[in-house]
């Protein structure tokens, strides 16, 4: 028997992680494997403002934008798996590796961050993520993270 993937609509991921506008990267978390995998969906719109000056008459996504997004994707397939909804739970960078851009991203595009945990369980977890738009790889890099797991 196949085990049914979870997802976490707008609302789910705002109990989850702290993050609100302008900084929310990620509107829908889809395929969530428990703390193994996820697939975050971002709907890429010309009003998010970063565009205004990155670059005027040339809007592309910033490559940084793009690694949040990734980061904020595991945050919510962790916080999803291990029930983390309404607790105090923040996320914190330790580093960033082997990042790699390839594709611009641009207003119209909906990005999809592809997650994978490499190392997890307790405060420190690493992950490897690609964002693709239409299939092809905008992004790919690996990254670190602090989970702060909320006191029971």
């Amino acid at each position: 028997m196949t085990e049914q993937l979870q997802t976490a609509d707008i609302d789910l991921i705002q109990r989850i992680i702290p993050h609100r506008y302008p900084f929310l990267l990620v509107d829908r978390l889809v395929d969530i494997d428990g703390t193994k995998s996820a697939t975050g969906i971002k709907n890429v719109t010309f009003n998010e403002p970063h565009f205004q000056g990155h670059f005027p008459g040339a809007p592309i996504m910033p490559g940084v934008t793009i690694i949040e997004a990734m980061a904020q994707t595991a945050a919510i397939m962790v916080g999803v798996a291990e029930g983390l909804a309404d607790k105090d739970f923040l996320v914190y960078f330790m580093a960033i590796e082997k990042a790699k851009f390839r594709r611009k991203v641009v207003p119209g595009d909906v990005l999809k961050m592809h997650v994978t945990t490499k190392r997890g369980g307790g405060k420190v977890w690493k992950f490897e993520g690609r964002a693709e738009v239409d299939g092809e790889v905008a992004c790919d890099a690996e990254f670190t993270a602090m989970l702060d797991m909320p006191k029971e």
